[in-house]
């Protein structure tokens, strides 16, 4: 069977709801990449315990890894982390990354795929004070203080936007302590993140998002090795079947999984973890997923991703839009 006929099983596994999977054997002795139950899995995060991986942890806590045959090692992440280097060498069976460091990846040879994308609108935005009153993105250039890494792509693709030359660009340091403290002073954010503590402590952010402005990346996708889709596409289908049933629990009720991610991320009071998943409810949940699941991706999209790397000279060729990922909606 060929890799394309293999994902077309893959396909075929999730709409079906991944049917063959209750004839996993269940003495638990076989390798992670059977699914067999209890068998252990590793999903390696790029980022630490919070509720932008509370779908995980939901089907981990809720039993739905379990019901597929899984012991899933969910791993936290943090600045630095090699997800791609991980997932593509075996050290953990899935992990979690951008959807435009997957296009990097893959152009500098690196041999994986996304199999599931947790946020279709990405939640990257420029957070400003809601008192400057501005009437959108482009504003933001026009005056006061940005902070901002303006080596990310999304700046890049910003720069061919509109013009910085109004702005004052400071690096950003991952606080909201200068956003406070000075009413011109604007800064990248994530929506689940700055936003939430700046108003908690008092200010009034005003959030413009990235995609907004037509960079739109899925993020937070789950990537495997490519080699283990072709080889155990049922075993896969099972893990993704299970990551969006945990998805689906979180979505509508995040307060039990909160609690274990205010244990795992004492950072996060369950104020913040409840105003975090609320703020990223909406750009998971959308029309298309309510169509097509929780998780979906479209070829369009990895397609106009693709491109716009390419024009910014993050990568000097795009990959095959279609060798990108696998999933249900291929349109």
């Amino acid at each position: 069977m060929s890799f394309h006929e293999k994902i077309v099983l893959f396909v075929a596994l999730l709409a079906w709801g991944v049917a063959g999977c209750s004839k996993h054997p269940s003495s638990g002795q076989e390798s992670a990449e059977t699914g067999a139950v209890g068998t252990k899995v590793v999903l390696a995060l790029n980022w630490i315990p919070e509720p932008e991986f509370g779908g995980f942890y939901a089907a981990r806590e809720g039993g739905a890894y379990r019901r597929q045959g899984f012991d899933v090692e969910i791993r936290g992440g943090g600045a630095g982390v090699p997800v791609v280097q991980m997932v593509a060498t075996g050290r953990a069976d899935f992990g979690t990354v951008g959807g435009d460091e997957l296009v990097t990846a893959r152009a500098r040879g690196a041999d994986v795929v996304a199999v599931f994308a947790t946020f279709q609108t990405s939640p990257q935005g420029i957070m400003a004070h809601a008192s400057r009153h501005l009437g959108g993105l482009r504003e933001v250039f026009h005056s006061g203080t940005l902070a901002i890494e303006p080596g990310l792509p999304y700046a890049a693709y910003l720069k061919t936007l509109f013009p910085w030359d109004g702005v004052k660009i400071v690096p950003y340091d991952g606080g909201v302590a200068r956003f406070l403290a000075d009413e011109s002073f604007a800064q990248q954010c994530y929506v689940t993140s700055e936003p939430i503590a700046a108003k908690r402590q008092g200010g009034d952010p005003e959030i413009f998002l990235i995609a907004d402005a037509g960079y739109n990346p899925y993020a937070t996708i789950v990537i495997a090795r490519r080699e283990l889709v072709a080889e155990k596409p049922e075993m896969v289908a099972a893990f993704v079947a299970a990551t969006a049933q945990g998805w689906q629990s979180y979505l509508v009720d995040p307060r039990p999984t909160n609690e274990v991610l205010g244990r795992l991320n004492p950072s996060m009071d369950p104020v913040a973890l409840q105003a975090a998943a609320a703020a990223q409810k909406p750009l998971i949940e959308t029309d298309q997923t309510k169509r097509d699941g929780i998780g979906t991706m479209t070829l369009e999209c990895w397609r106009q991703l693709s491109t716009q790397l390419v024009n910014l000279k993050t990568i000097d060729r795009a990959p095959d839009a279609s060798e990108l990922f696998v999933g249900v909606s291929r349109r």
